[in-house]
């Protein structure tokens, strides 16, 4: 059966933009349903009555411990994932394979350090995040729970990169399928049938993950997978870690970054506007997490068709994937800027119905999304060099707009006169900036390369 969904999954054959469609559509659905996990929590915890909007300012300031925790996640999946589609192409499964069960080695050690270190230093962390006397206790409620069952989140965020990258993206669906239900399920009985609310809300996400890591462990360790975790493979060898470190060192960057601004845009809006503008942050962070999930989807089911037909030595096919994945991202993040401007304050409604967080995130809404179709851009180039295993460069550009662009803009601008409006306007400069310099560098670095290569092959024949 192995070999018969190997030969199905051959990248390297028929349409380029079928094979990412076919992989994108379920990813973007996993992905999206993956959102649900906290997406609802917010939903939730943003009308309980009496304590909505305090209640959602203590989940937001929890959001960099869970972009901690995917870092981790991507540092192992995003990582190896890659790798196993390039030696897959090649046509070497038992390479393929140490790298899987290295990969989920890392992530148990990864699990147990993250629930050690965020016993020890929760509190202080999340006071330094920009808690207030009124939301510590529902930052530390959640964030404690949530930490103590991450072996659950990691596994099913970083394992099932794995089914994906075997071109089994509808069972990679089901992952999250599977986990979301259960957490809509969940939510609201735990936090307003029995009342227990912040705390529920990370319990029931908590169960919700196990169920995901269950389901994708039977996957793994079935005779249905093209590559199988097996105990002979889980030792670490440095030959393989090395690896798998230095590519997910991009996904692991990104998100930990996510992480620094948070924390920056947190600290400045809690300083310039109070608890009240950490939580249109949080609706803020809400709102991206779900629109930006279509174009994570189409570049990350693009990466194992790329990867594939690098390995297998189809430049031209690599090109046609990297073109079709720029102009349908750019495509669909302005029909998403477009909602944004007609539509903002029901969208902020979905999460909150205090009118003071409404007026004042309708024109932070609108600041923070005006250039958003151009960080599609960034998608699209640093996936074309995870794809390619060029991780340094995707790793340059994560740190060049995250950590050199908008966490100084964002500390910078509201003391230059523009208020909390500089907070949003940082993350709008960084990504026209940022965009263009990753899009640009690849370009030239990568795709006219390898149109020279497809040429030089073309001349062979």
């Amino acid at each position: 059966m192995a070999s018969s969904a190997a030969q199905t999954n051959d990248f390297s054959v028929g349409s380029v933009r079928g094979s990412i469609v076919r992989m994108a559509i379920p990813i973007t659905l996993a992905q999206l349903i993956n959102i649900l996990y906290n997406i609802v929590d917010r939903m939730y915890i943003g009308h309980i009555p009496g304590a909505g909007a305090m209640a959602l300012t203590g989940l937001g300031l929890c959001l960099p411990v869970i972009s901690i925790v995917m870092a981790f996640a991507r540092l192992s999946g995003m990582g190896g994932a890659p790798l196993c589609s390039i030696e897959r192409g090649k046509g070497d499964l038992d390479a393929a394979e140490h790298i899987l069960g290295n990969s989920f080695s890392l992530l148990l050690i990864f699990a147990a350090a993250l629930t050690l270190l965020g016993e020890v230093f929760l509190t202080p962390l999340l006071y330094a995040f920009g808690a207030s006397a009124d939301t510590i206790g529902y930052a530390v409620d959640y964030a404690r729970i949530y930490l103590a069952g991450n072996l659950f989140v990691l596994i099913s965020l970083g394992m099932n990169s794995f089914i994906n990258a075997q071109g089994f993206a509808r069972t990679g669906m089901m992952t999250t399928l599977l986990g979301a239900v259960a957490n809509i399920i969940l939510d609201p009985v735990f936090i307003f049938l029995l009342g227990w609310g912040v705390r529920g809300a990370a319990l029931a996400t908590v169960i919700s993950q196990a169920l995901s890591a269950a389901w994708v462990m039977r996957f793994l360790t079935g005779n249905r997978a093209i590559l199988r975790l097996r105990t002979r493979y889980l030792r670490l060898r440095w030959r393989w870690v090395r690896r798998i470190l230095a590519l997910g060192f991009s996904g692991f960057v990104m998100a930990m970054t996510n992480s620094v601004v948070q924390v920056a845009c947190n600290t400045v809006l809690s300083a310039f506007g109070g608890d009240l503008y950490v939580g249109v942050m949080t609706v803020i962070n809400s709102i991206r997490e779900v629109v930006s999930m279509p174009v994570q989807g189409i570049t990350g089911a693009a990466e194992p068709v790329l990867g594939f037909n690098y390995g297998a030595g189809k430049p031209n096919r690599v090109r046609q994937g990297i073109r079709f994945i720029a102009v349908t991202s750019v495509g669909y993040s302005l029909l998403v800027w477009l909602l944004i401007r007609l539509l903002p304050g029901p969208l902020i409604r979905i999460f909150n119905s205090d009118p003071a967080l409404i007026a004042a995130g309708i024109p932070s809404l609108h600041l923070y999304f005006c250039a958003f179709f151009m960080m599609a851009l960034q998608f699209a180039g640093q996936s074309s060099f995870v794809s390619l295993g060029k991780s340094g460069r995707a790793v340059f550009f994560s740190i060049f707009r995250k950590i050199i662009l908008v966490t100084p803009l964002t500390l910078l601008l509201p003391r230059m006169g523009l208020g909390v409006s500089g907070v949003f306007w940082a993350e709008a400069i960084s990504n026209v900036v940022g965009g263009l310099a990753c899009f640009g560098t690849m370009f030239f670095t990568l795709y006219r390369p390898l149109g020279r290569e497809s040429e030089k092959k073309k001349a062979s024949l």
